[in-house]
């Protein structure tokens, strides 16, 4: 998840959080601490090239540093400075496609090192200030109208994620020594290939969670930060379900995301399952144990009628 925070600026050289360099450089390696390098330098370069005033304290999240800034023409927005890589550089032309229907827009974007100037938004106010039913439906319309766009050719595709994640799954069920667990894997992998034949070519955000999603003034929400990808909307349902996590309202929340996004309740159960396989192989690829939230999910919904 994507937290930001307020941290220190003097003049126009920018203080880098520890909290950025630490993430930087456990998922980037040698690229991430390059990166944070680079960074004062390049926010002073884009800071000149487009013409931009700071305007407020910086923020930053787990893979970007936010800078406030005004226009020439004193248009708010923030200036997005992140490390270029598979997850960033779909970013932009997501943000394109959307055209600012249910997401930030893209004011500006310089594709060589994947800096964005984006309009501003209320990011003192996250849909985690709002009641979580409330913030499930707000989600759930969201996906509706985000996911109602066809993918750009150049996204990457939920297909070729399914077969690489069913590729991945025999050799992590062997490291795993919980049977419980490894019956969850096998189970999850075979709800994928019930529907990987069919992968959707719809645009995807892949992490609308709660606090990718940011107050506006010319929408009440707009969610930020897609990681996008090309797939069915069914994939799109797991954030929602396990951020701010509720066992009890887990069914709930599951109806009302099916039920606002028009899904078939069967794809929606076997591409969540698809989801909770990605985050377990993730975890299990890190050397983590499997978090608990994600057994469990897994667990009820394959224990559903539907």
């Amino acid at each position: 998840m994507r937290r930001f925070t307020h941290v220190r600026r003097v003049g126009r050289v920018i203080d880098i959080p520890d909290e950025l360099v630490a993430t930087q450089s456990r998922f980037h390696g040698a690229a991430g601490r390059a990166f944070i390098e680079e960074l004062p330098g390049r926010a002073r370069a884009f800071l000149d090239r487009w013409g931009l005033r700071l305007d407020g304290p910086s923020m930053y999240g787990m893979c970007a540093l936010v800078l406030p800034v005004t226009t020439g023409d004193g248009t708010p927005a923030v200036l997005k400075l992140q490390l270029l890589d598979e997850e960033s550089v779909g970013e932009p032309v997501a943000l394109r496609a959307w055209d600012g229907a249910g997401a930030v827009r893209l004011l500006r974007h310089d594709a060589e090192t994947g800096t964005m100037l984006l309009e501003r938004l209320n990011s003192a106010r996250l849909l985690t200030s709002v009641d979580s039913r409330e913030a499930v439906l707000v989600i759930g319309g969201l996906l509706s109208r985000l996911t109602a766009v066809p993918a750009p050719p150049e996204l990457r595709r939920l297909g070729d994620v399914a077969a690489a994640m069913l590729a991945d799954t025999p050799d992590a069920v062997r490291t795993l020594t919980d049977p419980s667990e490894r019956r969850l894997l096998l189970d999850c992998a075979a709800a994928v290939r019930e529907v990987a034949a069919e992968p959707g070519d719809r645009l995807l955000h892949w992490d609308l969670h709660y606090e990718n999603v940011v107050a506006a003034d010319r929408e009440p929400w707009l969610a930020i930060d897609p990681t996008p990808l090309a797939g069915d909307p069914a994939f799109e349902l797991l954030p929602a379900l396990d951020n701010r996590y509720e066992p009890s309202e887990l069914r709930w929340r599951f109806d009302a995301l099916t039920e606002v996004m028009g899904l078939d309740r069967e794809r929606a159960r076997a591409w969540t399952l698809g989801r909770v396989l990605q985050n377990c192989l993730w975890e299990i690829e890190d050397g983590e144990p499997l978090e608990g939230e994600q057994v469990e999910v897994g667990g009820a919904l394959r224990s559903w009628t539907l």
